[in-house]
């Protein structure tokens, strides 16, 4: 069969662009125009507000000049000490704290505080951790507390006291190095894994006001090791806290401290700057940059004597700071840096019934116990190796005012 072959049909389309005559001069010209100068206009005044605000936020940083007095990074351990006991340093804290290197030591420059389970690390049996064992540090490798109830503990299963099932470490710079205002940084990345307690914090060297917390403490960095999904405020949460009172009951902590949330990751996938700065005039800590602080507290119109609001009713005559003039006592003496992976705790920092914790604060005598025995749920959540502890990159201490 003949094909047929079709005519190609041309397109009356005209050539080039097409005159609008309507357009021209017209209000619908005009309002296209000034839609795009309002929209450009717009974005540039972002921009120009966004700049503005940035640099005023840099521009209220204030500028002191500092001197340098530590800057380790750890080719030795010159600058710290050990703190050996098993009391629980007031928290009731369940981890015995030791100078072993499997719980704390140094790797290619890094400081590693590492928890290990007492049985794995000791020659302690299992039987022996709950009952019928005297652990007592005074003979075995020394005790670096003044109360004899925090260098030894005997196992009782009657009772409930069991050993302390965690070993762990906690370093100081003690009567090595001290500022009094200043500035701290630690580079530092923290552990994974339930009821784990990482802690980057400062005591007074001489208690010059008295016993805690009438002398102060100032807690750059806190967390907890827990997964976020199952206890909020875990490992993705840093807490910076100041604490001062006259005793536990009148610790006034809850008027200076705050925490912050690390989105979309937590504070053991990789390392961080937690610093501080503390003059006179103010304390305040930080993540990363002075421009992302977690607390700041000013000091100035009243002391922490009027702050506290304790000026009236019972504890009225008992007033520690007011005689120095200063309002920013008892901040104002020399303080020491700690550095220590803790594990659980009757403290009340891990809340009763919340994330599967195994143990109530109130019930100190089998706290530790009742711990132990939930070890199958727990032990599961704590990262291998090197991932259970603190790993600590370097660490920066400045006096306040220039080098002499």
């Amino acid at each position: 069969m003949q094909e047929i072959k079709q005519r190609r049909l041309k397109s009356a389309r005209l050539v080039g662009p097409y005159e609008k005559p309507w357009l021209e001069g017209s209000p619908y010209r005009r309002r296209e125009l000034w839609d795009k100068f309002i929209l450009w206009g717009c974005i540039a005044a972002g921009f120009c507000i966004g700049g503005a605000l940035c640099y005023l936020s840099y521009a209220k940083v204030p500028r002191h000049e500092f001197c340098l007095i530590m800057d380790d990074h750890f080719d030795n351990l010159d600058n710290w000490e050990y703190e050996i006991q098993t009391g629980g340093f007031g928290v009731g804290a369940f981890d015995w704290t030791t100078n072993d290197p499997q719980n704390s030591y140094v790797s290619n420059n890094e400081l590693h505080i590492v928890p290990t389970l007492t049985l794995e690390s000791t020659a302690i049996t299992p039987d022996e951790l709950v009952n019928g064992y005297t652990l007592n540090l005074t003979l075995h490798g020394g005790c670096t507390s003044n109360v004899s109830t925090d260098c030894g503990v005997t196992s009782n299963s009657t009772s409930g006291v069991i050993i302390n099932p965690v070993r762990s470490a906690r370093l100081t710079t003690k009567g090595k190095k001290t500022i009094t205002y200043g500035r701290i940084e630690v580079v530092a990345k923290m552990p994974a894994g339930d009821w784990l307690w990482p802690a980057i914090w400062m005591m007074p060297q001489d208690s010059v006001y008295g016993p805690w917390p009438r002398s102060g403490e100032m807690d750059l960095f806190e967390s907890r090791g827990n997964n976020p999904k199952h206890y909020g405020g875990g490992i993705n949460t840093a807490i910076s806290t100041l604490h001062w009172g006259l005793n536990l009951e009148t610790d006034m902590f809850q008027l200076t401290s705050f925490s912050t949330i690390l989105r979309r990751s937590d504070y053991s996938k990789g390392f961080h700057t937690f610093g501080m700065e503390w003059t006179e005039n103010y304390i305040y800590t930080y993540i990363d940059s002075r421009l992302v602080r977690v607390i700041s507290v000013g000091f100035g119109g009243q002391n922490m004597w009027q702050r506290s609001g304790l000026s009236s009713g019972r504890y009225s005559a008992q007033d520690p700071w007011s005689q120095t003039g200063r309002d920013n006592t008892p901040f104002d003496q020399a303080f020491y840096l700690i550095l220590n992976v803790a594990v659980g705790g009757t403290g009340g920092y891990f809340q009763d019934g919340v994330g599967g914790k195994p143990w109530v604060d109130w019930d100190v005598t089998t706290a530790a116990r009742d711990f132990w025995m939930a070890n199958a749920t727990w032990l599961k959540t704590w990262a291998p190796g090197e991932g259970r502890g603190m790993t600590v990159k370097s660490v920066k201490m400045w006096q306040l005012g220039a080098c002499a």
